[in-house]
């Protein structure tokens, strides 16, 4: 199984439009990221977590030719702004983008993307199979069992994704002590850790490295941060020996 970081950037990227700061005028390409979503292989199937807005530029850097489904966090505009780009799949694999999400965020989707559901669609619109799933229930897609772990972004429930070894959790402050018992044993933990300041919805810095200290995975991945935390060659030499902060296009291998 193999896990590709499409991007690793909080809802605004970096650099920030307009801003100024050390980080976003940072000449290091580990310091240049996109809206967060990850992309797994595993059984000849290619899964993609999240379509923010940097989804086309994420598929066209990576030479995705295939897509199998794309799994959903939550319904924010960074985590699903580039799903009108599934066009060129519906196009080229003749059929129909399976999305794994909540029914909550399926509402979302056809809000935001009413062409794509209309009756009488415009030609070329995109083509959506949107498949409901439940929190500690998992499912399969193509052969790869899923299963989705509930947390929390503030008071917004969103999931994240256990894959056999792989537990991948983004835009959450909060884990119960239900969703970390379904966490435990992971080989890589995937957290988000957005600055080193209290945020109203997203782990900081320490609480991520709480969370990796109390799971104990063998290695974990900080992502979904902004241009707050700083600059990657000065953080990533302060971090325990397992912990990299991910950078885009960091691709790394599972079980």
């Amino acid at each position: 199984m193999n896990l590709t970081f499409l991007g690793t950037g909080t809802s605004q990227g970096i650099p920030m439009v307009g801003c100024g700061c050390r980080t976003c005028r940072s000449a290091d390409p580990r310091d240049k990221r996109l809206r967060t979503s990850a992309m797994l292989e595993a059984n000849g199937a290619t899964l993609v977590v999240d379509a923010g807005p940097d989804f086309r530029a994420q598929m066209l850097r990576e030479n995705v030719k295939r897509l199998d489904a794309i799994l959903l966090t939550h319904e924010h505009t960074d985590h699903i702004g580039g799903l009108d780009d599934v066009r060129a799949f519906n196009y080229f694999m003749s059929r129909p983008m399976p999305l794994y999400a909540e029914e909550r965020v399926q509402r979302q989707v056809r809000k935001a993307f009413a062409y794509a559901f209309d009756k009488n669609k415009y030609p070329g619109s995109p083509e959506i199979e949107q498949i409901t799933i439940y929190a500690n229930q998992p499912f399969e897609v193509q052969g790869v069992r899923v299963l989705p772990v509930r947390t929390m972004h503030a008071q917004l429930p969103v999931l994240g994704f256990r894959v056999g070894g792989l537990a991948y959790i983004t835009d959450t402050n909060f884990v119960s002590r239900e969703s970390k018992r379904l966490l435990e044993g992971c080989e890589v933990l995937v957290v988000n850790a957005l600055r080193r300041e209290p945020h109203l919805s997203h782990f900081t810095l320490g609480e991520a490295l709480r969370l990796i200290e109390e799971l104990k995975p063998a290695r974990a991945y900080l992502t979904h941060v902004s241009h707050q935390l700083g600059l990657y060659a000065e953080l990533q030499p302060t971090l325990p020996s397992n912990v990299q902060l991910a950078c885009d296009g960091l691709k790394i291998a599972i079980g």
